[in-house]
Formats: C-alpha cells, sequence, structure tokens
C-alpha cells in the first residue's frame, strides 16, 4: 500500500491508497519540528483503529512545502515503513514541463495540483487552491505548468485585521447572510469572504483575458467549500485533487524507474 504525504503551511495529509482506492485520510496541523518517531506514534494508532499496520505500507511519496519538515517525513518512510520516498521536487517524475523562469521555485503543492487537474480536467486550466495562500494556477493544454499569481490566503486575512487593529476581534470565516453587516463581527465576515470572492472572480477574468483562450476552472484546498455557490468563475470544486496528482506522480515515477 501507498502512503502519500501532503504537506502544506496549516495542515498535513497522510492518505493511503490500497492499489485500487483510497483507504484512509488523516489530517494533522503542520508542526515543522515534529520529529519521524512522533509522526510515527501518532500514525500508528490511527493505522490501528483502521485494522492496519505499518508492515502493510511498502511505498511512501511526499509533497511538502516546509522545507525543514522534510527530513523527518523521510525518515518515517524510512524507518517504519523501509520505504525510500519519492519526493516531488527531487526524486519524482512530474511528467509535465514547468514553464516559469525559475522551475525550482514552483512550490511542490503547485506542482502536484497541476498534474492532479490536467489528468483529471485536461487543459487549459485554471486551478484556484485556497488553503494559508490563495493559488491561481494555469496548465496549458499539454499540461504544462505555467505560472500563476498567489495571494495571501483568507484565514491570513482575517488574522490580520485582528492582529493590527486593536478594537477588532478574533472571528472564524465564514459566509455572512448579508453583505452589510449590522456588527463588527458580521462586517469583518462580510469584507473578508465577499472580498474574496471578488478576489477570485476578477482574478479569474484577468487571467482567460490575458491568456486569450477558453479556460475551465477549478477550486480545491482547505476552505474552498466556503466559495461553492458564491462564485460565478469556478466551474468545478474538487477537495481531492492534490492526493489524486501525488497518486499520478506515483504511478509515472514507479513506471519510469521500471518498478
Amino acid at each position: 500500500m501507498l502512503l502519500a504525504i501532503e504537506q502544506g503551511n496549516t495542515n498535513t495529509l497522510f492518505a493511503i491508497h490500497d492499489g485500487e482506492n483510497w483507504i484512509r485520510q488523516w489530517r494533522t496541523a503542520t508542526e515543522a519540528s515534529r520529529t519521524a518517531d512522533e509522526y510515527a506514534v501518532w500514525l500508528n494508532q490511527l493505522l490501528e483503529m483502521a485494522n492496519l499496520r505499518f508492515a502493510d505500507l511498502d511505498a511512501c511519496i511526499i509533497s511538502t512545502v516546509v522545507p525543514q519538515s522534510l527530513f523527518n517525513l523521510r525518515n518515517l518512510a524510512r524507518r517504519y515503513l523501509k520505504a525510500e520516498p519519492l519526493v516531488v521536487g527531487e526524486n519524482a517524475t512530474l511528467g509535465i514541463e514547468v514553464r516559469i523562469d525559475k522551475p525550482s521555485e514552483a512550490g511542490a503543492d503547485r506542482l502536484v495540483n497541476a498534474v492532479g487537474g490536467f489528468i483529471n480536467y485536461g487543459g487549459p486550466l485554471i486551478l484556484v487552491d485556497s488553503g494559508t495562500a490563495t493559488t491561481f494556477d494555469v496548465v496549458a493544454a499539454d499540461g504544462g505548468f505555467e505560472g500563476g499569481v498567489i495571494a495571501p490566503g483568507i484565514n491570513l486575512s482575517m488574522q490580520a485585521l485582528h492582529q493590527a487593529a486593536a478594537r477588532l476581534p478574533r472571528v472564524g470565516i465564514e459566509r455572512p447572510a448579508r453583505v452589510i453587516g449590522r456588527g463588527t463581527v458580521e462586517a469583518m465576515q462580510s469584507g473578508v469572504f465577499w472580498g474574496y470572492v471578488g478576489l477570485i472572480d476578477s482574478l479569474i477574468d484577468r487571467i482567460k483575458a490575458e491568456y486569450g483562450r477558453p479556460m475551465k476552472v477549478v477550486a480545491t484546498g482547505g476552505v474552498a467549500s466556503l466559495f461553492e455557490g458564491a462564485t460565478r468563475g469556478i466551474d468545478a470544486f474538487d477537495h481531492d485533487l492534490t492526493i489524486r496528482g501525488l497518486l499520478e506522480i506515483y504511478r509515472r515515477s514507479t513506471t519510469s524507474a521500471g518498478r
């Protein structure tokens, strides 16, 4: 079985594929200092609850945007799975061209999304990933990664309001019942939520105009569901796009290596 690890700045996803289906998925808060042994204790408990063991796992692929965590994630695979992991950006085969000025600067998550988006939807595509940052990535008709836009995530914006203004409270993100808030909390939620809806739709329009051809728009990411039914520019919401991209990269890598 394959253990796929997709680590973002806020959360880390551990998912298990049995060769045919994803059978388990678990999330934990991303902590750069967490050791391989700490991951193992946490993961072992979850495996036991699912009637699985480390011995059932014989392969691992890792995508992380937190470089300081990679050492411990790699050791988790080596020590407890007895497997050398594939790492996006190092020894994994993407199977796509990265057409930006400095390909090494492309985040692993954006490249994995490009692969997952293309195999499921074709191209050209705009992929909107809503997480710690909100990214808009362009995938060409042949699957090539052509760059995009990086904006602060919606939670960062709400956090910044609270931290920078002494009288503004910390509030949760949710879709407000109306645009005109009748209290501070409603006003903050409206400004951030509808502000991001405007940002998403405006940037999609601008990307399409600059690209000059029809493009499908797919959204994914931890808070993407917040915008379902609110934006006019997104054609589909796909919450498993990233792990499907990881699975495809694993398959391409093992095929190219003759495994």
